[in-house]
């Protein structure tokens, strides 16, 4: 890889080339960029004159991947292997998606721990961060095939509910997909920036995005003051969109013909009709089709009444919106649209009734936060100075947890001044101190970045594993001095450091940082996703081996012994360190235990409740 020039202050660059912008959508994906010539935003398109990619990965039985238009056309022939809307997934643990994994064809594991999701296909393991990443490596390749240059650089958006652990996960998926992801921006913010609002310094303005897409629905107040965004609220429901609308369609004639609605190919084709229906019905008053012989219609009339429902539901929570943010309909300035479902002409007319205005709808609402990404990567690439670029952070900032990883807090290009914080935990029952050590850089191992600063927590009160809670907050303030704070929640006990700005380092030292996290990106992520198979495994294991001493009476000799084999395969698949051999057995393990365990509680409880003693 070639040298890349970063300015110290900024961290933006300072060469010429391009940096893209990329829309990570749940359904679809796409990737834009400024055009130098015309200084306009553009959505790429490859020669089959599609800018979006549907958001879907499909796996063959050698684990070959095709992304996209070709692995959509495997959702309902091979519906295991066929992963979509992985970005429900991102950042979340079992317990997060616990009652969504009948939305998902694929299999979800389900632990029900904290630990982060995994999806099986065949006997490998994915995290929605391969996952993802195999869609922006797609992104990336049409991207290079179009302008016929290799691209490195991008700026990837988020929704703005998307917490930081979310955040994390999409800046790694860049990562390992070969991307250095210079900033991540809220969805909102990029639609705002396509249409020109926040350029310049005026006087305050404050804006709704409306956000209705083919699975999801959000509704984001925001204020932009000379060139800074801040999001005031966010509502929405993530199972709402113009899927639910063709799907109400589907129903409704399925009704009409007395179909039998456990048909899945009969079903799908009325979906497929359907959605032809709703786009017909932009422009036109009447649709007219035909399904297994059967003609099929609908008037706008008709499907207005069908999905008012639905819209109204988005109604409601822009009013839960603007009622959080604590803003009246006059105060709003500009209402934006996005997201394909916007087309539907009863939604923008009960947009524009609900606010009391005209709405911004005249960019391609499928393309509009791409290209408000790619407004924003030509910002940090220096080449619009409209645009207020405040100081960033550099390198990340973290600090080191089990196992030797870096938890990032505070990532590279984070504007400063800023604040981050997360809640931590002990490891071992009674633990009273905790070493927080505090480091800078990119790579996924503490021992490959720089040590920045360490000290002690102590006095913590006596308390069986995780239940301490342990805030440490890192704040940066405008002279880029870091102060970082660890607070025991519960007794109150807390120590502080401070850390002087520019923590040393030249630009040299930050540029080979970088380029060695993209370098060794593919390993580092496969060595943190062994460090956290095997942290969970060993904690399964410590856990079962206190289990089957405490309750050793209760357990049958078959149970035991089983249970005994499988502690020993799993040992063994640690000590081979492989990390799909390790999940596959901490998951055998966990169903080997799961029917004895359940039934000693149950057991337990029925006693407790009889005011007998529980073991």
């Amino acid at each position: 890889m070639g040298k890349v020039a970063i300015n110290i202050a900024t961290g933006s660059l300072q060469t010429e080339e391009i940096i893209v912008g990329i829309d990570l959508g749940t359904t679809n994906s796409l990737i834009a960029i400024v055009r130098n010539d015309t200084r306009q935003p553009l959505a790429l398109k490859e020669t089959d004159g599609l800018t979006l990619v549907p958001s879907i990965v499909h796996f063959d039985e050698y684990g070959n991947t095709t992304v996209g238009n070709a692995a959509r056309e495997k959702l309902v022939a091979e519906p295991e292997r066929t992963i979509y809307s992985v970005k429900r997934l991102m950042g979340k643990s079992y317990k997060d998606v616990k009652g969504e994994t009948n939305f998902f064809a694929y299999n979800v594991i389900d632990d029900d721990t904290d630990a982060l999701v995994k999806i099986q296909v065949g006997q490998r393991f994915y995290s929605p961060i391969e996952l993802s990443s195999y869609i922006l490596k797609e992104l990336k390749g049409r991207a290079e095939h179009i302008l016929k240059t290799t691209i490195t650089k991008a700026v990837i958006t988020v929704p703005a509910y998307f917490n930081d652990a979310q955040r994390q996960a999409t800046r790694d998926a860049g990562r390992l997909a070969g991307l250095d992801v210079l900033r991540i921006i809220n969805e909102p913010t990029a639609a705002s920036l396509a249409y020109g609002l926040g350029t310049g310094t005026g006087k305050e303005r404050t804006i709704a995005v409306y956000d209705l897409g083919g699975g999801t629905f959000d509704i984001s107040i925001l204020t932009i003051s000379n060139g800074i965004f801040e999001v005031l609220s966010t509502n929405g429901d993530t199972y709402l969109g113009g899927d639910d609308m063709d799907n109400t369609l589907a129903q409704y004639w399925a009704g009409q013909i007395g179909a039998d609605k456990t048909d899945k190919q009969l079903m799908q084709l009325l979906r497929v009709t359907a959605e032809e229906a709703k786009k017909h019905l932009t422009d036109n008053d009447s649709f007219t089709g035909e399904i297994a012989g059967k003609a099929m219609s609908v008037t706008k009339a008709q499907f207005n009444e069908l999905i008012q429902p639905l819209v109204d539901r988005t109604m409601t929570a822009c009013a839960n919106a603007l009622r959080d943010a604590g803003v009246r309909k006059e105060q709003i300035d500009a209402v934006v649209m996005v997201g394909g479902s916007t087309r539907v002409p009863l939604v923008k007319e009960s947009v524009k009734q609900f606010f009391g205005q005209d709405v911004y709808d005249k960019l391609n609402p499928d393309e509009v936060v791409a290209l408000g990404a790619a407004v924003q990567a030509d910002i940090l690439a220096g080449k619009n100075t409209d645009m207020l670029l405040l100081d960033v952070t550099p390198l990340s900032l973290g600090i080191e947890t089990m196992g030797g990883l870096m938890d990032v807090l505070m990532p590279r290009n984070s504007k400063i001044p800023n604040r981050a914080g997360r809640q931590y935990t002990t490891q071992k029952d009674g633990q009273s101190g905790m070493r927080i050590s505090v480091y800078q850089g990119e790579r996924d191992l503490v021992r490959d970045n720089r040590k920045l600063a360490e000290f002690n927590l102590t006095g913590i009160p006596a308390m069986p594993a995780g239940l301490p809670k342990v805030e440490v907050n890192f704040l940066i303030d405008a002279d880029g001095i870091l102060r970082v704070s660890a607070t025991e929640l519960r007794s109150g006990v807390a120590q502080t450091i401070e850390v002087k700005p520019q923590y040393g380092l030249t630009d040299e030292e930050v540029e080979k940082m970088l380029l060695d996290s993209l370098t060794h990106a593919k390993e580092d992520i496969s060595t943190r996703a062994l460090v956290e198979a095997t942290t969970e495994a060993e904690q399964m294991l410590e856990t079962t081996e206190k289990f089957i001493v405490k309750y050793s009476e209760a357990l049958q000799p078959e149970e035991l012994t089983a249970t005994r084999a499988q502690m020993e395969e799993l040992r063994k698949a640690i000590a081979a360190a492989d990390k799909d051999a390790v999940q596959h057995h901490t998951e055998l393990l966990n169903e080997v235990s799961r029917p004895y365990a359940e039934r000693v509680m149950e057991g337990a409880l029925k006693d407790a409740m009889k005011g007998k003693k529980v073991i």
